[in-house]
């Protein structure tokens, strides 16, 4: 496996290297679940390394740069399990591109996957307030002063997606739940009780009565997660990027929000498996899933990436060790 650095212990393993030739020293169909940010395109430049899909000189060299991923990602992932990508439509700029207009990023991505094999399996929209957009970058076609002018140039804001591909074959080992949701990751816990939903009663039900008045939590928080559009993910419920920034941070750099990656592996994964990010960054996945008791790989490319990553992966182990001996403690105090 060719690494610049490593940090490896026995949940996780992070290595500092390109992520093309760090996964292809990866065995194949070892990977239970993938989830990711990967680059936008040439949009943002994350280092000045050549080996940066960031540094793209356009969209057609990016993807045949991230293709060589796409490949080794079908590889390592096992059959029937299932890859996470975070990503959003493009802004084309006429300084750019020639034009005022949006590129779309996620069909591309999409394509790219289904011609390795990937099954699309599903994609859900996360809303992003118009207003921070408009505030943040300043686009034409959200400035209220264009639609005064001439709203011809005017366009909604541009979400952000998390698409899921599947990898075909059968799953041998079920992602099961069998006591249902019992958390939520995100704003507005919905409210009911965490138990299992009770038997009807076969009068009520014979007379198509509503047999249960008590909302049921996992069947909450189930309507949350399944519905298209996620409305309640804490936007800034994300790691620390400060930290990791450089000198040499060109544009861009902006962390993947918690809820995101969780809700991804509470879905599909179980305790234990191991959940890979081919774009580490500062170590949000590894963070959530090490939180969840998922094993995890991480590569990033970055040198100040990857050591914030191994300092917020530490952050994380300690916590989980400071309460699981708390938990002790409690367990062998004595009733009375």
């Amino acid at each position: 496996m060719k690494v610049i650095n490593q940090e490896i212990q026995e949940r996780y393993s992070l290595y500092h290297g390109d992520c093309v030739e760090v996964i292809q020293g990866l065995p194949d169909n070892s990977i239970h679940y993938s989830i990711f940010s990967p680059p936008f395109a040439s949009l943002y430049t994350y280092s000045n390394s050549d080996r940066d899909m960031g540094n793209s000189k356009d969209d057609k060299e990016f993807y045949k740069h991230f293709q060589f991923l796409v490949n080794e990602l079908y590889r390592v992932l096992k059959p029937g399990r299932l890859l996470s990508f975070h990503c959003m439509d493009i802004p084309m700029m006429k300084s750019r591109d020639g034009v005022i207009g949006i590129k779309d990023f996620p069909g591309e991505l999409i394509r790219m996957f289904q011609e390795v094999g990937f099954i699309y399996h599903s994609k859900v929209t996360i809303f992003k307030d118009p207003l921070v957009e408009a505030t943040r970058t300043k686009a034409l076609g959200l400035l209220h002063k264009q639609l005064c002018k001439d709203s011809s140039m005017c366009r909604n804001g541009l979400p952000d997606y998390l698409v899921t591909m599947r990898k075909p074959g059968d799953n041998e080992e079920f992602i099961s739940h069998s006591n249902g949701l019992t958390r939520f990751f995100g704003e507005n816990e919905p409210v009911g009780k965490k138990i299992q939903r009770p038997d009807p009663d076969p009068e009520k039900y014979a007379k198509k009565e509503k047999y249960n008045d008590v909302p049921v939590y996992s069947h909450q928080v189930w309507r949350r997660y399944a519905n298209p559009v996620w409305m309640d993910i804490r936007q800034s419920n994300t790691l620390n990027k400060r930290a990791a920034r450089s000198e040499e941070d060109e544009r861009h750099i902006c962390p993947l929000q918690l809820d995101v990656i969780a809700r991804g592996i509470e879905l599909w994964t179980n305790e234990n498996d191991i959940v890979l990010d081919p774009f580490m960054g500062i170590g949000s996945t590894q963070y959530v899933a090490l939180g969840l008791n998922r094993r995890t790989i991480g590569i990033e490319l970055k040198e100040s990436y990857f050591i914030q990553a191994i300092l917020n992966v530490d952050r994380i182990e300690s916590k989980k060790t400071l309460e699981e001996k708390e938990k002790t403690i409690i367990e062998q105090l004595p009733l009375f």
